[in-house]
């Protein structure tokens, strides 16, 4: 299988050349490394999580008008070709179709480790510095703002909401990014997401200092 991760890691690099920064290869490479990271402390099928891992965002819905089958059919169509038995191209497009924060009210009561494990590096990738980068990065993308105190972050969105909202760069730390922590599926995951999340608390006290000229 070593081979056709290395494959699938050019196949990814050429696929996301371009790619908006907070989606692009070097996200997908830190989720990939954070997953092995997470692999290691549970049983699990690595290839399964490597393949999840590098292929997860291959065609992000955000940047395809909210199109959710594009991602599952380019990476059935590269694994097919790279001969990969077709159980374990249906564990990898079940992570595609599920690993995503707005479908979190859709799965199933009971998750296949290797989901929890990408989803857990996935989420930790979304928050930390690395996360606020990410976070102004896009909001600058979608031309958002960056804050307005007279626009309150919208809770408990729904799935067609929370893919239509432009809502400002600092509400989205409290509609999804602080939210994060708790949500972590495994104990290494766990860990890794409190220094994470401490650290965002620790930048919002100063950026509201500042913004507040205190």
């Amino acid at each position: 299988m070593k081979s056709t991760i290395e494959k699938t890691v050019e196949f990814v690099k050429e696929k996301l050349e371009g790619a908006e920064a907070g989606h692009d290869w070097y996200h997908i490479e830190r989720v990939w490394k954070l997953s092995e990271k997470i692999a290691v402390t549970e049983n699990c099928n690595l290839d399964v999580v490597e393949l999840s891992a590098l292929l997860h965002d291959i065609a992000d819905p955000k940047f395809h008008n909210g199109d959710e089958t594009i991602a599952p059919k380019i990476a059935r169509e590269f694994l097919e070709a790279q001969q990969v038995p077709e159980e374990v191209i249906q564990q990898v497009l079940f992570i595609i179709n599920n690993i995503s924060f707005k479908n979190r009210g859709e799965l199933p009561a009971e998750l296949p480790i290797e989901l929890k494990i990408v989803q857990d590096a996935d989420r930790i990738d979304a928050i930390g510095a690395i996360g606020i980068g990410r976070t102004f990065n896009f909001g600058g993308f979608k031309n958002n703002l960056m804050y307005d105190p007279e626009i309150q972050p919208s809770l408990n969105m729904s799935k067609d909401q929370y893919k239509k909202s432009n809502g400002t760069t600092i509400n989205h730390f409290y509609e999804k990014l602080l939210l994060l922590k708790d949500m972590m599926n495994t104990g290494k995951g766990k860990e890794l997401a409190q220094e994470r999340h401490d650290y965002m608390l620790g930048f919002l006290d100063q950026f509201f200092k500042e913004w507040n000229v205190d």
